[in-house]
């Protein structure tokens, strides 16, 4: 086994590496002119959307260069001429294909046909776009009962394609809709809906710009979205302070070196946190309930607007201190000294998370309690405060918007069924986590995936895959190679589409960003092959030959002119008026938030307070806890390389970090192979062959990449009230 390189982790994160890194992957894949060519094109206005994070642009003025790294190598990764077509299938096997890693698959290209893997078959071949129509329309049509059959939802979808996905699931009889959203931020859509009544975060970018106090709680920018930096930057030469908490020390909540300056890519970071509390893995709603025990409440926002504070009140008294500093991590000392900063000058106070809240069975009753402290500052609905759910998709807030959810409510529904004739199941479908169950029970017999990596994002590596396996058919909509294609049904397809980058005929889709803009995405390069259409037009195809023209519905006339599919949109979806004019705006338009114009879409109609009991993960004695994280060198489950530029680790990703003196005590040295072994309520689950990486971090926790850790996060541990695979909360214990 060939060791990684270490060095020491960085310090701050962008600068001229940063450039140096977006360059190698354009040029090195796309060539001097189509590279380029779509980077100047990417999160313009008029152009497309990036495929990568979800993080705003800004409303007015936008610079030249608008995307970080990670953009760069998603859009060199989309726009790559080479092809994987029927030559590249005759040549490797699904055997073959298999044995090479994540990295090898994406470096090969631009699927460029459709492929059927035909039962028993050791190869995909060729195969029209009509008979693969047909062999859909055969299984889907073929089942004892529509919910038999998953449509799966990657974040890449517009909304354009995901509203016209969800018109086919339910005109075909399902609610069986789960998505890339039930395993990441599902967690914040239940506390924001129970605390505030809207779902979404309540800032823009001109709150960052207005805030006195940022939190960045759980999440790591310079990896997951670098663009979020340049905001956190401009925060701080405004006079605001940046609060980490994090369990592991990273560089891009530490500093930032411009790449569009000078002094940047000299290496002149601005320092971004003046504040880093290395919390304990799922020790942040012991923080936060230690905070609001410091804060006097806002009398008068408190009684013109929230219930449920007086309970919650006396929850806070009658929570110890030793029990917060315990399950936190953190000193009392420490968290009074935070409470004081929040509670200082105006009480602008935005708080920013991710996956590091969100992925633990107790993330409702974490974020709720966030919440709480919100409303005890009355830092909601006014100028530089609210509530900041970070989306790691483009689009997955928007798929949401329009209609991507197994439990849509009464009001979208019937809203649906009037526009388009047709009577929409009210059973709730399966989420993710229940279509992987359903699959392996045998009770789903189609999987249907519009984009996404379902074999490597989600939990339980192996039981996932066989469930997958237990399918009639399996088939995916794809740009690039993914390990999903080759962990197969009975028979399996591959249906390539367009990218985001790529002319689709001069018509241009939405996306909704983390912050509640829709914009207009539409790309301008040549598509890398004739045989590929757009989501809409392949969802249309799929749609017609399988129930065909129904009640109003005519398929193909929607497909054909996507401002069809946006005028239904505004039918159905409240705050679409003038979709169609608005969305060719410069810039798009802002979908109404409630709350942060605090009006409260609960059932008190007030924000109301939540008194959760409170705990924290506990693995159990001598046990560590496991969280599963990105590198540098990935989005999501697509690996562009083998390097974590800012954790110091070169050519290697089957990585434990763990602190230094939990692998001393376990006689495990740097860069040591080791056997690790997760323990869950049903059985223990073990992979070997990871090295030891030292870490700043705190006792007792560890971290390791996806999907290579997936394999130990049961599929059975899920958030209490959303669903969600509690991937940052494993019990494990490493060994030599």
């Amino acid at each position: 086994m060939e060791k990684p390189d270490l060095k020491k982790p960085k310090t701050w994160a962008g600068g001229a590496p940063a450039v140096a890194s977006s360059m190698k992957h354009v040029i090195g894949r796309d060539g001097p002119l189509r590279g380029p060519r779509a980077l100047l094109e990417l999160n313009q206005i008029g152009g497309f959307d990036c495929p990568s994070c979800a993080w705003p642009d800004p409303d007015d003025e936008r610079s030249v260069a608008e995307f970080c790294e990670n953009g760069a190598k998603a859009v060199a990764s989309e726009a790559m001429p080479a092809h994987v077509d029927r030559d590249f299938f005759a040549r490797h096997s699904i055997d073959d294909l298999l044995a090479r890693d994540d990295a090898w698959h994406d470096r090969q290209g631009r699927i460029a046909e459709p492929m059927v893997l035909r039962e028993g078959a050791t190869h995909y071949e060729p195969i029209s776009w009509d008979e693969a129509f047909q062999l859909l329309a055969s299984e889907l049509n073929g089942l004892e009962s529509p919910d038999e059959a998953v449509f799966y939802t990657s974040g890449r979808a517009s909304n354009e394609a995901a509203f016209l996905y969800q018109l086919f699931a339910r005109a075909f009889g399902t609610n069986n809709l789960p998505d890339c959203s039930n395993m990441c931020h599902e967690s914040s859509g239940t506390a924001l809906k129970q605390s505030i009544g809207v779902g979404k975060g309540t800032v823009t970018l001109d709150d960052f710009l207005e805030a006195e106090v940022i939190l960045c709680v759980g999440q790591n920018p310079g990896t997951n979205h670098p663009r979020m930096l340049t905001t956190l930057e401009q925060a701080v030469k405004g006079g605001a302070k940046v609060v980490a908490i994090n369990p592991l020390k990273e560089a891009g909540l530490t500093g930032f070196a411009h790449p569009q300056k000078v002094s940047g890519m000299l290496g002149k970071a601005t320092s971004l946190a003046s504040t880093y509390l290395q919390v304990r893995v799922n020790g942040d709603q012991a923080l936060f309930r230690g905070i609001a025990k410091c804060l006097t409440a806002d009398e008068p926002f408190i009684a013109a607007h929230t219930t449920g504070h007086d309970a919650y009140r006396r929850t806070l008294d009658a929570t110890p201190w030793d029990r917060i500093e315990a399950l936190s991590g953190i000193s009392r000392s420490e968290i009074e000294s935070l409470a004081g900063l929040l509670a200082s000058g105006e009480k602008r106070v935005i708080t920013c998370w991710a996956m590091g809240l969100t992925q633990h069975r107790n993330a409702v009753a974490t974020l709720r309690e966030i919440a709480n402290v919100h409303l005890l500052l009355g830092a909601i609905g006014r100028p530089g405060a609210g509530l900041c759910p970070v989306r790691g998709h483009s689009n997955v807030q928007g798929d949401r918007t329009v209609g991507i959810w197994e439990k849509m409510p009464e009001s979208f529904l019937a809203a649906l069924d009037a526009q388009a004739g047709i009577t929409s199941p009210r059973r709730h479908g399966h989420d993710t986590v229940a279509s992987i169950l359903a699959m392996h029970r045998g009770e789903a017999k189609v999987f249907f995936a519009l984009g996404g990596n379902f074999a490597q994002a989600c939990p339980d590596t192996s039981f996932t895959a066989e469930a997958l396996r237990r399918c009639r058919l399996t088939c995916h909509v794809s740009t690039k190679l993914n390990r999903s294609h080759l962990v197969h049904g009975r028979r399996a397809l591959i249906l390539p589409c367009l990218g985001r980058s790529e002319d689709d005929a001069g018509r241009f889709v939405t996306c909704e960003n983390s912050m509640g803009v829709v914009q207009m995405s539409r790309g301008t390069l040549k598509p890398c092959s004739d045989q590929l259409l757009s989501e809409p037009e392949i969802i249309a195809g799929l749609a017609e030959a399988v129930v065909g023209d129904t009640g109003k519905v005519r398929w193909r006339w929607l497909a054909e002119d996507y401002d069809r599919i946006r005028d239904w949109i505004e039918a159905v979806v409240p705050g679409f008026d003038a979709y169609n004019r608005r969305a060719r705006q410069p810039g798009g338009f802002y979908l109404p938030n409630a709350a942060k114009e605090r009006v409260w879409q609960t059932e008190s109609g007030k924000a109301e307070f939540g008194c959760d009991d409170l705990d924290a993960f506990d693995p159990g004695e001598g046990r560590l806890i496991l969280q599963t994280l990105r590198s540098h060198d990935q989005f999501n489950t697509t690996v562009y390389g083998n390097h974590d530029r800012y954790r110091g680790i070169a050519n290697g990703r089957r990585i434990i970090f763990a602190n230094p003196d939990d692998l001393k005590e376990r006689g495990i040295g740097p860069l040591e192979p080791t056997r690790i072994t997760s323990y869950a309520e049903d059985r223990t689950r073990t992979v070997e062959g990871f090295l030891a990486v030292p870490y700043d971090m705190p006792r007792g926790m560890a971290a390791a990449y996806f999907p290579e850790a997936n394999e130990l996060v049961p599929v059975g541990s899920v958030a209490e009230g959303s669903g969600t695979p509690t991937s940052k909360s494993i019990a494990i214990d490493i060994a030599p």
